[in-house]
């Protein structure tokens, strides 16, 4: 399991590669949900999601060695971006595999950063190809299955506990972050429970992306069929490592529709003014079902995980759905 001082070890790693990203009281989150909401505006970080935390301590990470063998990511968009575009910083060379379904802004991004895209027709050949490459010699960037990208993604945690208004009461008492394969609510989680004892975790995926609660469900990680619009939480299956710390140290996995997904995007941009990704937008819908189950009197965290959407994306997925 990752500890506190696994994430404060990674916070010193990445300090001056990454932005220490605002955590703000929202007016317009807190009206249109009825409880004091803060949110994390990991939207804002280099790259555009918290991917970045990651993808950095990992390449700082490799032996000299390893960095010049250059490394290897798969993705479903926002970590290939973050490796890419972290690697010609730090002048290793990457490639990044994708399936053809990740954004076409993610490929743009990533090549234009200098990194080899790889594409493949499924999540699931990606993730093979990946593993190949590794074989003929690439160093592995993971997503998820790596202590260490864990504890880079749990700095977003580290911040959060630090910066969140403490107000009257005792601050936050409920904290829903997205799931993909499951690094960033693994490490997020370790750091709020070390820092803000008491606090309850959250996390959401969208159906047809359910990793991680057809895991629990399953009592440990299985391989799911993917089918949701969201490609930045599409995992194939969870890792053993993410399991562990989501079975462990959160209180529950809410699955919403993608359209509910995409809804809470338009919400992001009419009452927090920020522009998220779906992956994102989920934490909205999510919040409402934890304070059906935990009352009114609690205050939500929002972890607002990325924003590498594109505005005729969001457009035509409001179309698809008939959303305002």
């Amino acid at each position: 399991m990752i500890g506190i001082s696994d994430i404060e070890a990674a916070a010193r790693l990445i300090a001056g590669h990454v932005v220490r990203t605002p955590t703000v009281e929202s007016p317009g989150l807190s009206a249109l949900l009825g409880v004091p909401v803060t949110a994390k505006l990991e939207l804002l970080q280099r790259t555009g999601s918290f991917k970045a935390r990651g993808a950095t301590a990992k390449l700082l990470s490799l032996s000299e060695a390893d960095r010049a063998a250059g490394v290897v990511a798969v993705s479903g968009g926002n970590h290939a971006i973050s490796v890419a575009v972290m690697a010609d910083a730090l002048g290793v060379k990457a490639t990044v595999v994708m399936p053809k379904s990740a954004p076409a802004r993610a490929v743009e991004i990533a090549e234009a950063a200098g990194a080899t895209v790889r594409l493949t027709d499924t999540m699931d050949g990606a993730f093979a190809l990946m593993s190949q490459l590794q074989s003929e010699g690439l160093s592995l960037v993971h997503p998820f299955d790596d202590p260490v990208v864990v504890a880079g993604q749990g700095t977003v945690g580290l911040e959060f506990a630090d910066d969140a208004p403490r107000g009257d009461g005792n601050g936050l008492t409920d904290v829903v972050v997205s799931i993909g394969g499951g690094a960033l609510i693994s490490g997020v989680a370790a750091a709020l429970h070390a820092r803000l004892p008491g606090v309850r975790i959250w996390g959401v995926e969208t159906e047809g992306a359910q990793a991680m609660s057809e895991a629990l469900a399953a009592g440990g990680p299985q391989p799911v069929r993917l089918s949701s619009i969201v490609s930045t939480l599409s995992a194939p299956t969870v890792s053993q490592l993410t399991y562990d710390h989501v079975s462990a140290l959160v209180s529950d996995v809410i699955v919403v529709p993608d359209a509910e997904a995409v809804q809470g995007t338009l919400d992001l941009a009419n009452h927090a003014k920020v522009w998220a990704e779906p992956a994102a937008g989920c934490v909205v819908p999510a919040a409402r079902r934890v304070l059906e189950r935990v009352g009114g009197d609690a205050r939500i965290g929002l972890v607002l995980c990325g924003g590498n959407a594109t505005t005729s994306d969001v457009i035509s997925w409001a179309e698809r759905f008939n959303l305002r």
